[in-house]
């Protein structure tokens, strides 16, 4: 039946023209964004894991900065120590060579003063960013002598816990202005490492079992100290190691992201092709439809 009220094919093909410009819209956002899924309406499941994975991976660059400056932290203090070992030894030279009978135990001691303010200098000028490792004060408000570097960051379901890497300070510590309980402050016998005074001494049986003592003492801390160096440069290696597994992490989740939410382009620019000529001919269609109701007037002519 013809109807000048209802023009069914009109109405056919002007569903079928929407049909085709929605989805030409949504096909230019995808090809302007670059994403298929840029919003819950999308896709709300693809979405929502997007989103969290998304936070995650921000979260893991955080983890990554502080890797970075626990590293450099670490760094220091492995720098210091390996200067203070270098200069400690020297005073073990100086106070072997102060064994033989008849030299100049004070001008040895002078150059032994200056190995131990050296010493000091170290200690105090190894600090980063506000964190010093080899000179302390464990009397101090909020001292805590395990220093943390953030190192992971982990998703179990809705439970999240963030991982460390700790270093025990108390096993590096070259001074500590409480106590003294550093390796080169610490009192063994009556003086330490940064303290002893070889000027007084003669070439007495009992200065010299005092200067060998010493000599022991001074090798003791030699000791104490290339176990920090290699306790150190085990935590800064494993910082090294840790980044680099961030860095990969952070990789593989951005591209797990891009799997679930990104456009695949070369498909989009096919399909928005394809919906224009639909488009074109959905126009034509519409156009002919209405064109229809025309031939009824010839009947009255």
């Amino acid at each position: 039946m013809s109807s000048i009220m209802t023009n069914t094919a009109a109405l056919n093909a002007l569903r079928s023209l929407n049909y085709t410009q929605d989805q030409m819209q949504m096909t230019q956002n995808r090809i302007s964004s670059g994403l298929r899924v840029s919003g819950a309406s999308d896709n709300a499941a693809y979405w929502s894991i997007a989103t969290t994975m998304r936070s995650d991976e921000s979260a893991l660059g955080t983890v990554k900065d502080a890797l970075g400056l626990g590293g450099s932290t670490i760094d220091v203090a492995y720098t210091g120590t390996n200067a203070a070992l270098s200069v400690t030894q020297k005073i073990k030279d100086k106070l072997v060579a102060a064994l033989q009978p008849g030299v100049d135990r004070t001008k040895i001691q002078a150059e032994v003063k200056q190995l131990q303010d050296q010493l000091k200098s170290i200690g105090d000028s190894s600090s980063f960013s506000g964190q010093n490792w080899l000179s302390v004060d464990s009397g101090s408000a909020g001292y805590n002598a395990t220093r943390s570097v953030v190192a992971s960051f982990t998703r179990s379901g809705t439970t999240v816990s963030v991982g460390t890497i700790d270093v025990n300070v108390t096993k590096t510590k070259l001074f500590d202005a409480t106590g003294q309980t550093g390796i080169l402050d610490k009192v063994t016998g009556t003086v330490s490492v940064s303290t002893l005074d070889i000027s007084a001494l003669t070439d007495s049986a009992a200065d010299q079992t005092t200067l060998k003592a010493m000599i022991a003492q001074v090798d003791t801390a030699v000791s104490s100290m290339t176990t920090s160096a290699s306790d150190l440069g085990a935590a800064k290696s494993r910082i090294s190691t840790q980044t680099d597994f961030i860095t990969s992490l952070s990789d593989a989740i951005h591209r797990g992201i891009g799997t679930l939410v990104d456009a695949d382009m070369t498909a989009e620019s096919t399909k928005l092709q394809a919906l224009q000529v639909q488009q074109q001919l959905g126009t034509q269609a519409l156009s002919i439809a209405n064109q229809s109701s025309q031939s009824i007037l010839s009947l009255f002519r």
